[in-house]
């Protein structure tokens, strides 16, 4: 998945990002709101963490203007502001989650799978293909019972794969949602990845349909 961080505190900042990113997610970091409307025009991010107080305005007001045009992507406030009145207000204004500083950094990963599931668009969350068994809120595979040792990054193809199993997803769909602004990506970085799953779930688990993207089938 790839998440938006808008956050201006940098120890803070790199601290949450190097957290996601370490479970899986691809994960761009701002630190203004003008940034981060920019940002959002540019991508299709799964989630949004987003801090209140920006050098250049109120996250709050952002959170607000996003749902007012019809923008359902669901946002994870970060803030000191620890008051009840603060936290009903930031919900009612449209946030799927309120985390107040500081926080421990493993729930904050807790909190960033509960709502990747919430809004993940399968609501199985085990799915069974053949000799496959997914369980998304394990981050788990099986084949044939066996747990199946996965990368952070397989996994999250796997997982972006069965958001909806029967669906195909394209290649430039994969590499939004595994890697940031800042990163390199080789033309045959995908091909690659895939290729390593047919090893572990199985030639039939992973279906290519040519000049279009990828699909699950069963192992």
């Amino acid at each position: 998945m790839r998440v938006l961080l808008i956050e201006d505190e940098p120890f803070l900042g790199q601290a949450v990002r190097e957290q996601v990113a370490a479970d899986g997610h691809a994960v761009d970091w701002v630190k203004r709101l003008d940034e981060a409307e920019s940002a959002l025009r540019a991508v299709d991010y799964g989630l949004l963490l987003l801090d209140l107080h920006l050098p250049d305005g109120r996250g709050l007001d952002l959170l607000k203007a996003m749902r007012r045009h019809g923008d359902r992507r669901p946002v994870i406030i970060l803030t000191a502001r620890d008051q009840i009145s603060d936290r009903i207000e930031g919900l009612n204004a449209g946030a799927d989650d309120y985390l107040v500083k500081p926080f421990d950094l493993d729930e904050l990963s807790a909190r960033v799978a509960a709502v990747s599931r919430r809004y993940g668009g399968n609501p199985n969350p085990l799915i069974v293909l053949g000799a496959l068994e997914i369980d998304k809120a394990a981050r788990r595979v099986r084949r044939d019972g066996e747990t199946v040792d996965l990368t952070k990054r397989e996994w999250a193809i796997v997982d972006l794969l069965t958001q909806r199993p029967t669906a195909v997803v394209s290649k430039d769909q994969i590499e939004e949602a595994l890697y940031d602004f800042d990163s390199e990506i080789e033309s045959n970085t995908i091909e690659v990845y895939v290729s390593r799953l047919r090893k572990k779930l199985g030639r039939e688990s992973i279906h290519t349909l040519r000049g279009v993207g990828y699909r699950l089938g069963a192992a």
